[in-house]
């Protein structure tokens, strides 16, 4: 669970700002600001299962985006291989961090 919610506020940093007001309010009072979805249906005048229905909406939202820009998996591997190339930097293995720097290269165009 704390995997998907991880994943959930990660996607958020990435793609919260193509979602509109009320779902970005929703999504932080509930995820970020820990509040149960009784205490949002009452801040935002509405019922408990519109609140849960609201969440499930900005999550297959958020995966929508993700599926399609891949920006997350694309950040993700670059850090990957940033931390690789770090590491072939330190053992001072030039070769290797040429074909690092290639990917990299490759992964950025």
């Amino acid at each position: 669970m704390l995997d998907k919610v991880t994943h959930l506020n990660d996607l958020y940093d990435i793609y919260g700002q193509l979602l509109t007001q009320k779902q970005q309010h929703i999504f932080q009072m509930y995820y970020q600001d820990d509040l149960s979805l009784g205490e949002i249906a009452e801040q935002v005048n509405t019922s408990r299962q519109a609140v849960y229905d609201n969440l499930k909406r900005v999550a297959n939202i958020l995966e929508s985006y993700e599926t399609k820009l891949n920006l997350y998996k694309k950040d993700k591997d670059l850090s990957k291989i940033l931390d690789r190339l770090e590491e072939s930097i330190g053992s001072k293995n030039i070769e290797k961090s040429k074909e690092l720097i290639t990917l990299l290269k490759q992964n950025l165009g």
